[in-house]
């Protein structure tokens, strides 16, 4: 069963940019990851400090196991251009187009 992983963050003041960037970073790096299908990087056309990271996994677990292997270097960035803890969530695949 293929799963959505889904995070709401908004960037810190002055620190959009640095949060953008630090996404790119974040995404080139869990792509690889064995079970990852891909990942979206998306910000709020209303707000640019709001941005939405989804990742793709083929179950829960496989999120799980490779966020063990997630690498602090890459995380530390996107961690400190929040403006606080993203919001997170598990999603089901409903339908695709």
């Amino acid at each position: 069963m293929t799963v959505a992983r889904l995070y709401l963050m908004h960037a810190a003041d002055g620190k959009d940019a640095t949060l953008e960037t630090a996404l790119y970073g974040l995404a080139d790096h869990v792509r690889p990851f064995p079970g990852c299908q891909g990942v979206e990087v998306l910000r709020d056309l209303g707000n640019e400090k709001r941005f939405v990271f989804i990742e793709k996994w083929d179950s829960e677990e496989a999120h799980k196991a490779a966020g063990g292997n997630l690498d602090k270097a890459v995380i530390g960035p996107v961690m400190a251009a929040l403006d606080g803890p993203p919001d997170g969530s598990y999603l089901d695949y409903l339908k695709t187009v």
